[in-house]
């Protein structure tokens, strides 16, 4: 997909490696005792993560968690280091592994090359609202999955043919891209507030060819057969219920396999749902319901 990167970035990443796993001390809350710590991941484009599981050495379930992007460089550099921290630990306390990674260009790698196009494809360009290129958009950060995927599986980390991956936003509009090529150990696929070209210049409600998206949508559909549940609520400004409906309908009748729920408003931007500790009890009882029925 892409070229080599410079060699001596690659060298900082195994140097990087070599001094990571940094580990947040173990704590017990309900019972379960489980281990957050950042990891640098030595993939084909070597990234940052969080991860989050339970004590022990497993190999455990394995759930991905994608974040959203931002089209403005200031605010990449500012990106936490996980957008939903109480949400991956609810998954860990389940007994998965839970592994976000941050994406390149993002936080502490906030750098942009356009001219080699290093960054952008993977997690913010789609190009111009006329003709943007939401498929490979998606399908870009669906590859980070896989070898996310590989490289776990590799390790002896995880339990094979059993990985849940869930996905915010831009990296929900990833997990719905990466249902298209249906990964064998991926079971199950769970998105909030998915899409991408919300909210174009900051305005709500003003989406970037919401007709294209909802075409693109339905090209996903018409080979994804992997279990997934959409969850999106009502006051959120980039991607509102009309959208999400129309995403949701052109979807499933290209064959897809999408449960869609439309959660009440929540806060004064529901978009960002899956980032409060408080939403927890109402995503979650629907959550462990679909999980439970993938078993």
């Amino acid at each position: 997909m892409m070229g080599p990167l410079p060699e001596i970035r690659r060298g900082l990443m195994t140097a990087i490696l070599g001094l990571l796993v940094f580990a947040v001390p173990a704590y017990a809350d309900d019972d379960v005792r489980i281990q957050e710590e950042i990891w640098a991941l030595p993939l084909p484009l070597p990234m940052f993560a969080y991860v989050v599981r339970p004590v022990g050495d497993g190999p455990f379930p394995l759930v991905i968690m994608n974040h959203g992007v931002s089209l403005n460089p200031t605010e990449r550099s500012f990106f936490p280091l996980v957008e939903f921290r109480d949400a991956a630990k609810w998954f860990a306390k389940r007994g998965n592994m839970v592994v976000a990674p941050v994406g390149t260009g993002y936080g502490a790698a906030a750098i942009d090359i356009p001219d080699r196009a290093l960054y952008g494809p993977f997690f913010s360009k789609i190009g111009k609202c006329i003709n943007p290129n939401f498929h490979d958009a998606g399908l870009a950060v669906a590859q980070v999955d896989l070898w996310i995927i590989d490289y776990m599986a590799a390790e002896k980390r995880i339990v094979p043919k059993d990985v849940v991956v869930v996905g915010q936003s831009a990296g929900g509009w990833a997990a719905i891209a990466l249902s298209s090529v249906n990964p064998p150990p991926v079971k199950a696929i769970i998105t909030f507030a998915a899409g991408r070209g919300g909210r174009v210049g900051g305005k709500p409600n003003n989406n970037c060819a919401p007709d294209k998206l909802v075409e693109a949508t339905a090209d996903f559909g018409r080979t994804s057969r992997v279990p997934m549940l959409w969850i999106y609520i009502e006051n959120d400004t980039f991607f509102g219920p009309e959208l999400s409906k129309r995403m949701r309908d052109a979807f499933t009748a290209a064959g897809g396999k999408a449960e869609y729920h439309l959660m009440p408003p929540f806060g004064t931007e529901g978009h960002f749902f899956i980032g409060s500790p408080s939403a927890i009890p109402l995503w979650s009882p629907l959550v462990a319901k679909f999980l439970d029925a993938q078993k």
